[in-house]
């Protein structure tokens, strides 16, 4: 792997990095494959970043049959928890270390703001200790209160070899929400990230090795879902699939994984509503609302991308979001002060601007936005702040997963009414209230079908929590010990002391 300039000031011209080299790493050595590559862009600059091999099916049937064979060896299984923890912390330890590294690759290849990547990598070097923590502490269950004669003991073993998918919009920091748990619980992995983004999961390979992770027990391949991606979850070496992802995406590989009965946990999208009281604290909502659609340039599965207020405050609602809007920083991600980047890529950017079209053509109105915009000259894709108004929950803005920084506002006037708004989406990933009246906060969380209700907050996380959706936002929950649990299997063991049981014949 090329080593780069870590410099993060730069100017208005395009960065000179060198175009950065991703190999497969399959059973602890860099492989070209069956030596095909393709080329990543910058999003935000049009210059190359990054010369990627491209897997094919058989690349990835060897890295699952490396992963297959460093399983049944009980190279990484065997290892005591301490002995696991250790080096997950060692890997932690090389994050922070290399994190300008990372994060200018991320960079370059997402469109991000380098301040948000910089942040994005010391989480996840925490998370990474924080799994530690739970490889220390795993343990199973004993019952002595069967019986004189009986002890019940249930072990909780790791599931096997499992297949890691990627999303582009976090890649190393969702790698770092699954990763580091199959690795505590005792499983092997083989990793396919994004092809657009796949330049930091190589770094963590690299970073894996250097802390000493035997061979074999996480492997990556590149390329695209259509072979590496099919393979990894129809082989019947595999034992279990995590996934982040699009629903559509999700479907698909729910059904694939299903002839072989193979497990799967899933992350996928949202339509995550922030619900606003007539007696909310504007002040803190408003804030939190903008960060909440323009954060990764409304590219996040958790953006707060609906709002729905209470009539009595519509009107200054808009006025302070469109306010605050103005005033947050789009442009070039390389530039510490920006807070929104690029567009991933110019496809998704027609997908973005396709809904606002249409919702305008069904007679909502753009408060602000609404179209691409130019940055300082650079050729990438950006789309400006946008907030779109007098919608109804039918409109396809309303109700499906734009990505981008695109917010829709709906009304309500009770709480029924919003409960249903709420809960008659598709989707089940999060949801936010705010109010200054605890027992509407408490009947609000008890009510939404979400995985995360945040109450007067947006988008805190933390490693102890659980994270996870229900509905059509997936299955299966990452971080906290929830998180560890989705890569274990339970086993019974029932053990007679003594020759008690009386003969059945």
């Amino acid at each position: 792997m090329s080593q780069h300039d870590l410099t993060l000031i730069v100017g208005k011209n395009a960065p000179r990095d060198e175009i950065n080299r991703v190999r497969h790493l399959i059973d602890g050595a860099w492989t070209d494959g069956n030596g095909e590559v393709f080329e990543r862009h910058s999003p935000a600059h049009g210059t190359p970043v990054s010369l990627i091999s491209k897997g094919n099916a058989n690349d990835a049937s060897d890295a699952i049959a490396a992963a297959r064979c460093a399983f049944e060896r009980g190279v990484w299984s065997d290892l005591s928890g301490k002995e696991r923890a250790t080096l997950l912390l060692k890997v932690a330890d090389l994050i922070d270390e290399n994190r300008p590294r990372i994060a200018r690759l991320e960079v370059l290849e997402s469109g991000k703001p380098i301040s948000q990547a910089l942040g994005e990598i010391e989480g996840a070097a925490d998370i990474w200790r924080y799994a530690a923590s739970l490889a220390r502490t795993l343990h199973g269950d004993s019952h002595n209160s069967l019986g004189r004669d009986m002890l019940g003991i249930v072990l909780k073993e790791p599931i096997g070899v499992v297949s890691i998918i990627t999303p582009w919009n976090f890649p190393f920091l969702i790698a770092s929400q699954k990763i580091p748990f199959a690795l505590a619980a005792g499983c092997t992995c083989v990793v396919k990230p994004s092809e657009l983004t796949p330049s930091t999961t190589a770094i963590l390979g690299e970073l894996l090795i250097e802390a000493g992770l035997p061979a074999g027990v996480v492997n990556i391949v590149n390329g695209f879902g259509d072979p590496v991606g099919s393979v990894l979850t129809t082989d019947p070496r595999v034992d279990m699939v995590s996934f982040t992802g699009s629903t559509a995406v999700g479907k698909t590989i729910e059904k694939a994984a299903g002839d072989t009965l193979k497990k799967v946990s899933s992350e996928l999208g949202g339509k995550n509503p922030q619900v606003l009281f007539a007696d909310a604290d504007l002040d803190s909502a408003i804030d939190a609302i903008v960060f909440g659609i323009y954060f990764n340039a409304g590219e996040c599965c958790n953006s707060g991308s609906r709002i729905i207020v209470h009539e009595d405050i519509l009107d200054e609602v808009i006025s302070r979001v469109v306010s605050l809007s103005q005033k947050v920083p789009f442009g070039d991600p390389l530039d510490p002060e920006t807070k929104v980047g690029a567009i991933i890529h110019d496809g998704h950017q027609q997908k973005i601007n396709g809904y606002v079209r249409e919702a305008v053509a069904a007679g909502a109105k753009i408060e602000i936005g609404g179209a691409p915009i130019q940055i300082d000259g650079l050729p990438g894709a950006f789309y400006g702040p946008t907030v779109v108004s007098g919608l109804t929950p039918d409109m396809p803005i309303a109700s499906e997963e734009v990505f981008g920084p695109v917010l829709s506002v709906l009304t309500f006037r009770t709480m029924d009414e919003v409960i249903s708004l709420v809960n008659d989406a598709s989707y089940g990933l999060s949801a936010g209230v705010w109010s200054e009246n605890i027992h509407t906060c408490l009947e609000f969380a008890r009510r939404a079908q979400a995985g995360t209700v945040w109450t007067n907050t947006w988008m805190d996380g933390f490693p102890e929590l659980p994270f996870g959706g229900v509905k059509e936002s997936g299955q299966g929950r990452e971080l906290g010990r929830y998180g560890l649990e989705e890569f274990l299997e339970v086993k019974t063991v029932q053990m007679r002391i003594g020759r008690t049981r009386a003969n059945w014949i």
